[in-house]
């Protein structure tokens, strides 16, 4: 599993070669976001991994960085995914680096 900084994820997305998917449950989504980020709670990935891309590097987010962590661990061991990253800490971390939310 590889980390991406906030900065390096947001080029990544804005060049169109990642995604980024948002883990954390619909409270937390509601009160901040990154804008485009697909929401998946971290509760109904396994039912909606069809929705996960397969040909883009997918950046996981969550709070603070652990949920996607795990995410990204579990992916890479049990469901065969390749290119997953790990947005460094979170969303805390996007926003501190004055990165967009809504």
């Amino acid at each position: 599993m590889e980390l991406m900084t906030p900065q390096q994820a947001k080029a990544a997305v804005d060049a169109g070669s990642a995604v980024i998917i948002d883990v954390r449950e619909d409270e937390e989504v509601a009160q901040q976001a990154i804008p485009g980020a697909t929401h998946i709670a971290m509760s109904e990935l396994i039912d909606r991994l069809a929705e996960v891309p397969r040909d883009r590097t997918v950046i996981f987010s969550c709070h603070s960085g652990g949920r996607s962590q795990n995410v990204c661990e579990y992916l890479e061991a049990n469901e065969g995914f390749g290119q997953l990253v790990n947005l460094e800490g979170g969303i805390v971390a996007w926003s501190q680096a004055g990165l967009p939310t809504t």
